[in-house]
């Protein structure tokens, strides 16, 4: 029996514990961040089918992490908050989400609005999303684990360099401009350093590349962005 996978994005480890719990109960999947950029990186590599969101992030807010995940996702969003005024749930809608539950909360409810949720995705997509296991070259990727290997190692990537390896993989071997690419990776507001694109891009040629001076998977297409060349399923 499949296992919806949810993400509970929530910095007191007591709620989160405690949806994780009724979830899990519910017949579901869960994982955990405490940060937007914890968040948004687990979205990335683990590709949930629902995100449950905090507003109140230690290093952002909720809100900004919705935007976000709607620049490239449209994973389905239910805000879980104590900010019960209007203002705050126009905003959050407009943002992107798609349901918002007013702490304190019910358990029956809670899992009537994610179960309902889940209902519309499959509607939309009704074979579902899996977490797919890429190569190119001698180079794999696992989606799901967020590991990556090169022949029989494994290659330690930080997360940044895994978002930024998963962005190009979702392009399948499409350019991706610059600001496509920091968007995606970094947010919005970093959408003109392109500095970080030059240093990102030079370590994951230096860790993945036979020969990161003449590379054949990471090209760069000038003046425009990047392309990851050679991706298997």
């Amino acid at each position: 029996m499949h296992k919806p996978r949810i993400l509970i994005v929530e910095d007191e480890a007591h709620i989160r514990r405690f949806v994780k719990i009724a979830l899990e109960k519910g017949g579901m999947t869960i994982n955990e961040a405490d940060s937007v950029e914890a968040a948004l990186i687990d979205s990335a590599c683990r590709d949930p089918e629902l995100v449950i969101v905090d507003l109140g992030l230690p290093d952002g807010d909720g809100k900004n992490l919705i935007r976000e995940l709607r620049s490239w996702s449209e994973v389905p969003i239910v805000v879980l908050s104590a900010r019960e005024h209007e203002r705050e749930k126009v905003e959050a809608l407009d943002a992107g989400a798609d349901d918002y539950l007013t702490k304190p909360f019910g358990v029956p409810e809670l899992l009537a609005r994610v179960r309902a949720q889940l209902r519309r995705i499959a509607r939309i997509n009704p074979a579902g999303s899996a977490s797919p296991r890429l190569r190119f070259g001698d180079v794999r990727i696992d989606m799901a684990t967020c590991e990556v290997s090169k022949g029989d190692a494994l290659v330690h990537l930080t997360r940044t360099e895994f978002r930024l390896l998963a962005a190009l993989a979702k392009g399948e071997g499409k350019v991706l401009t610059h600001r496509q690419l920091l968007e995606d990776v970094w947010g919005t507001g970093c959408a003109d350093r392109l500095h970080y694109l030059r240093i990102y891009m030079a370590n994951l040629r230096q860790k993945l590349e036979d020969d990161p001076a003449r590379p054949k998977h990471f090209i760069t297409e000038l003046q425009v962005g990047y392309r990851l060349m050679g991706l298997e399923d």
